[in-house]
C-alpha cells in the first residue's frame, strides 16, 4: 500500500488504483481527545459529535470528494448489501447493513473499523465500486461474496473483472476466538479450510481473517485481489484496535469513490 499525508491526515491507497479515489485513514490528523485520538469516525463510541463530524468532514477533504454525497450504513455485521445512488435527505445511514455498492460518480462511499476488516471493490469495465465490513460473522456470512453478486445483479459486473482489496485490520497472530467461531468457520469453507491455527501450548484457536475473505472472494469468481497485511492490533500507534484496546478506542474510516 502506499502511505499519503494531508493537512495532518495519513491514509493508505492500494497499489492496484493509482488513480482512484480511495483510502484507508490512520488515527492521525483528527480533532478528538483521548482515547479516541485523534481521527475518529464512530458516532457511538462516546466521543463528542462535533469533533466526529470534523474528522468527517477532513477525511472526505484529504480524498477531494464530495462530504454533501457521502453514503454509508448501520453497520451491524451482517451480509446485507445496499445499492446507493446519493444519501437519503434527513438521516446519516441509509440503512442497516454492512455492503455499499454503487455506479454514481461522486458518490463516496465509507465505513468505519477497529479490527474488522474493510474490504473494497472496482470494477473498471462496468464503473462500479463497492465496500464491506467483514468481522468474523460477516466473512462466515460471505460478505465480500455477496457484494460480488450485488454488482454482478445491479451492473451486470463479471467476477473475473471486478478487483477486490483487504485493508488493515486485525491479523491471523492476534485475532484469537473461541470454538463457535471456529465452527462457523468450518461451515461456512469446511473442514479442511486451514483458516484457523492452533496454538502449540494451549490449543486455542487464532484465525486469519485475510486468507477466509480471499478465499471467499476466489470463491466468488474475482481473480485480482489486493491485501494489505497490516495487522490494526499490532499497529495501535495508526489505526484505532478494538480487541487490543480492549473496546475503549474510536473507529478508523475506509472511502472509495468514483
Amino acid at each position: 500500500m502506499r502511505r499519503n499525508t494531508h493537512d495532518g491526515l495519513v491514509f493508505y491507497q492500494f497499489e492496484q488504483w493509482s488513480t482512484l479515489k480511495h483510502g484507508v485513514f490512520t488515527r492521525y490528523g483528527g480533532t478528538s481527545a483521548a482515547p479516541w485520538s485523534s481521527l475518529n469516525l464512530g458516532g457511538n463510541v462516546g466521543d463528542d459529535p462535533k469533533h466526529v463530524r470534523r474528522n468527517h468532514e477532513k477525511m472526505y477533504a484529504a480524498l477531494r470528494v464530495r462530504d454533501d454525497r457521502a453514503c454509508s450504513v448501520w453497520q451491524v455485521h451482517s451480509a446485507d448489501v445496499i445499492l446507493a445512488t446519493g444519501p437519503v435527505r434527513g438521516r446519516r445511514w441509509l440503512a442497516a447493513a454492512d455492503g455499499l455498492i454503487t455506479d454514481r460518480p461522486d458518490t463516496p462511499l465509507s465505513m468505519r473499523f477497529a479490527d474488522c476488516v474493510p474490504l473494497l471493490f472496482v470494477d473498471p469495465v462496468k464503473g462500479a465500486v463497492g465496500i464491506a465490513h467483514a468481522g468474523w460473522r460477516g466473512t462466515v456470512q460471505g460478505v465480500g461474496a455477496n457484494v460480488v453478486q450485488a454488482m454482478a445483479r445491479a451492473y451486470g459486473s463479471r467476477p473475473a473483472d471486478i478487483q477486490a482489496a483487504v485493508g488493515p485490520s486485525i491479523g491471523p497472530n492476534r485475532f484469537q476466538v473461541g470454538e463457535e467461531v471456529v465452527e462457523a468457520v468450518a461451515a461456512r469453507f469446511g473442514a479442511n479450510h486451514g483458516l484457523a491455527r492452533r496454538d502449540p501450548d494451549d490449543g486455542t484457536a487464532y484465525l486469519d481473517l485475510w486468507a477466509a475473505n480471499r478465499l471467499d472472494l476466489e470463491r466468488a469468481g474475482v481473480e485480482q485481489i489486493e491485501i494489505a497485511g497490516m495487522c490494526t492490533a499490532e499497529h495501535v500507534d495508526e489505526f484505532f484496535s478494538h480487541r487490543q484496546e480492549k473496546g475503549r478506542t474510536g473507529r478508523f474510516g475506509a472511502v472509495i469513490c468514483l
